[in-house]
C-alpha cells in the first residue's frame, strides 16, 4: 500500500475524528513525508525496523536534532504506525522499542519586567504609516505579554471572544482542544479598545479579531512573523513570540500569582507543567525566602 495514500488517510481520520488541529496534522504530513524520503520507500511494506532506526540515530549524529525534535518524530511515527497495524496495513511497530532520550531540563526563556515595556514602547511608538498599525500592533503584544497565549491561540481569537468591559478573552479550542477564559488587566482592556476602535473606523467586519491592513480579513502566521522579525530588528531585543509567553508566567509569579491559578491562565493539562516556572523566577523565590522562621534572628 502506498504510503502516501496511507498518510492522507491517517490525516483524515486524525482531523475529522479525533479533532486534532491543523497545526497537528500539518505536523503529521511533513515527518512522514521526511521519513519516506530519508529511507527512500513510497511502499508501507518496506518499512522495517533498520530504516526507522536509522532515522532516528541519523537524526541525532548528523542532523543534531534536539531532544524535542527526536521525540516530535517519535510520537507522530507510533501513532501512525499504531493507526497502519489496527487498520491492517502492518503486523508489527517498528518504532516501539527505539529508546527515547531524556529531556533536558532546560529553565524557559523569558523578558524581564523593564525590557517587557521597552519592547512595548517601541512597538507603540514605532513610525508606522498607518495608525491601525500602531493600535493593532501594541494591542497583539500586549495581548502575548499580558495573557501568555500561544500564537495559534492568539491569531484564532474572534472579534466576539474578547470582552473589554468584563475584562475577559475565551480561548476557544485551545490546545489539546480545551476552552478557557483567561482575565485581562485594565491596562491591556485599554490596548485592545483602541485598537478596537480603529478598527471600526476602518469598517473592518472579518470575524477574526486581529485584522490584517489589506483587505477585510483576519491577521495571517506569515503576517506575524514578519511583525515579530521587525519588533526584533528595531529594538534591538531578542525574543520569540514563545519567549513572551514565558515571560507572562515568571511576571505573574514574581506578582504574586499563585501557581495554581496560572496553571489554568496558562491551559496547562498538568499543573507539574507550570512549576517549572517558579525554578525560573529567581525574584519569587528570593520572596519566598523571608518566610524562613531564623531570619529574626539577626
Amino acid at each position: 500500500m502506498d504510503i502516501e495514500i496511507l498518510s492522507q488517510k491517517f490525516c483524515d481520520y486524525s482531523l475529522s475524528i479525533r479533532g486534532y488541529s491543523k497545526h497537528t496534522i500539518r505536523r503529521y504530513r511533513n515527518v512522514i513525508k521526511r521519513f519516506c524520503q530519508f529511507a527512500k520507500i513510497s511502499e508501507i511494506s518496506q518499512v522495517s525496523d533498520d530504516n526507522v532506526r536509522a532515522l532516528f540515530y541519523n537524526g541525532r549524529t548528523e542532523r543534531k536534532w534536539s531532544v524535542n525534535t527526536f521525540i516530535v518524530y517519535h510520537k507522530t511515527l507510533l501513532v501512525f504506525f499504531r493507526w497502519c497495524i489496527k487498520q491492517g496495513y502492518m503486523k508489527n511497530n517498528p518504532i516501539a522499542d527505539i529508546e527515547i532520550p531524556k529531556m533536558e531540563k532546560r529553565l524557559p526563556v523569558k523578558l524581564n519586567k523593564q525590557v517587557s515595556l521597552r519592547l512595548l514602547e517601541v512597538v507603540y511608538n514605532y513610525p508606522y504609516e498607518y495608525k491601525f498599525l500602531r493600535y493593532r500592533n501594541h494591542a497583539i503584544f500586549s495581548t502575548f505579554i499580558f495573557t501568555g497565549l500561544r500564537k495559534q491561540e492568539l491569531l484564532n481569537l474572534k472579534f466576539t471572544d474578547i470582552d473589554t468591559d468584563n475584562l475577559t478573552i475565551f480561548v476557544k479550542q485551545g490546545k489539546g482542544n480545551k476552552d478557557r477564559i483567561v482575565p485581562i488587566s485594565y491596562t491591556l482592556a485599554q490596548s485592545l479598545k483602541r485598537y478596537q476602535e480603529e478598527r471600526r473606523r476602518l469598517n473592518k467586519t472579518n470575524p477574526e479579531f486581529f485584522s490584517s491592513l489589506r483587505g477585510n480579513v483576519g491577521f495571517t502566521e506569515n503576517g506575524l512573523k514578519k511583525l515579530v522579525e521587525q519588533v526584533r530588528k528595531s529594538s534591538g531585543v531578542a525574543f520569540t513570540v514563545h519567549k513572551l509567553r514565558h515571560t507572562f508566567a515568571t511576571l505573574m509569579l514574581e506578582g504574586g500569582c499563585d501557581i495554581y491559578s496560572l496553571s489554568k491562565m496558562m491551559g496547562h493539562s498538568d499543573i507539574k507543567t507550570t512549576t517549572i516556572y517558579l525554578s525560573a523566577s529567581a525574584e519569587h523565590l528570593r520572596g519566598q525566602m523571608v518566610k524562613h522562621p531564623l531570619n529574626d534572628l539577626v
